[in-house]
């Protein structure tokens, strides 16, 4: 178990808030041009001119954090290991936490003043490489506004006690409570749900899968709207939406498609990473069932480069209607090997 996890807390919501004012304000200094300028590749990701902002300010925190609770810090902008020992040149058999961050999730909305951003951070015990998003224990995500934003919302669980939450107002400062709400539906019908094709590369393939699903569960449109979709390219504003009754279901499942770009003769898409999904304990926490795409726990190693498949359902009622509809049609496209076991979680 994390020591003085509470401690530890409010020390990480002090970072985010840091990282979230240097971001802001550099949002509104420079023009969406200067912060996409692309400044490096790491991880697996493009990193941009405004990442570099919260790289410092990451940074800067995390080795005084280490000097009461030392740490392998696991982040893009750490080399080409991702990972970094604090205090700097100690033993990582010895540091008592991994901490996962992802000080921008959503970068690309973010720069170009489309959709907020998030900071997020994941803690667990130190069990050395083989760590995993499994053995999170405490998890905090804050919303980084767009300039014309003035609310900004921040989520944190500590694993078996359920969720915090506050709704800050950047105007006058002050600060309220909010509660995690997912939608409490039996049905996908009339509301947001989908699968993640963010980039080009394999989106035929997600799409056709995503509308067999809705063809078993709800049948033919009549030429009516049955179902909406909202892709946001975030992991954890996705988490958001879920965590905040918005979606009812999403999953990502670009790791499936490799089979059939190797098959194309295509490059394998961008995918989901540990990082991205780091704070997935608060959705959980929350009451939100997340799940990897055989309907087990996720528990990728906490890296920068394994790729990570993920499902989330409001309820157990959504996950009932959508699980075996959206199964199916992946087996059918050769997408999820026959063999596969739901592990009910």
């Amino acid at each position: 178990m994390i020591r003085d996890r509470y401690r530890l807390l409010e020390r990480l919501r002090a970072v985010h808030a840091a990282i979230r004012d240097a971001i802001a304000a550099a949002c509104l200094a420079d023009p969406p041009e200067a912060r996409a300028a692309v400044v490096g590749e790491e991880g697996g990701d493009t990193i941009f001119a405004i990442d570099r902002v919260s790289e410092a300010t990451l940074l800067a925190h995390f080795d005084a954090l280490a000097e009461e609770w030392p740490h392998v810090l696991i982040a893009e902008g750490l080399g080409t290991s991702g990972q970094v020992v604090l205090p700097r040149g100690s033993d990582p058999a010895r540091a008592e936490l991994r901490i996962i961050v992802d000080p921008i999730d959503g970068t690309r909305g973010l720069m170009y003043d489309k959709r907020p951003a998030w900071i997020l951070t994941g803690v667990a015990p130190n069990h050395g490489p083989g760590t995993s998003l499994a053995d999170i224990e405490l998890a905090l995500q804050t919303e980084i506004p767009l300039p014309r934003q003035y609310l900004s919302d921040a989520f944190w669980a500590v694993a078996g006690e359920g969720v915090g939450g506050e709704r800050r107002d950047r105007l006058t400062g002050a600060t309220h409570p909010l509660a995690p709400r997912p939608s409490r539906a039996t049905t996908i019908a009339q509301g947001y749900g989908g699968i993640a094709r963010f980039f080009p590369g394999g989106r035929d393939e997600l799409a056709a899968v995503e509308e067999a699903l809705i063809r078993r569960v709800l049948g033919t449109s009549g030429g009516r709207a049955l179902t909406f979709e909202d892709q946001y390219i975030s992991t954890g504003g996705q988490l958001y939406e879920l965590i905040m009754g918005h979606d009812r279901w999403l999953a990502d499942l670009r790791p499936l498609l490799r089979p059939v770009l190797q098959r194309r003769g295509q490059w394998p898409i961008m995918c989901c990473h540990p990082y991205d999904l780091c704070t997935e304990l608060i959705a959980r926490e929350a009451g939100v069932i997340i799940t990897d795409e055989r309907g087990r726990r996720i528990a990728a190693p906490l890296d920068v480069h394994s790729s990570v498949a993920w499902i989330g359902y409001a309820n157990a009622a959504i996950r009932a209607q959508v699980e075996p509809a959206l199964r199916l049609a992946l087996r059918e496209r050769g997408l999820l090997p026959p063999t596969a076991t739901p592990q009910v979680v």
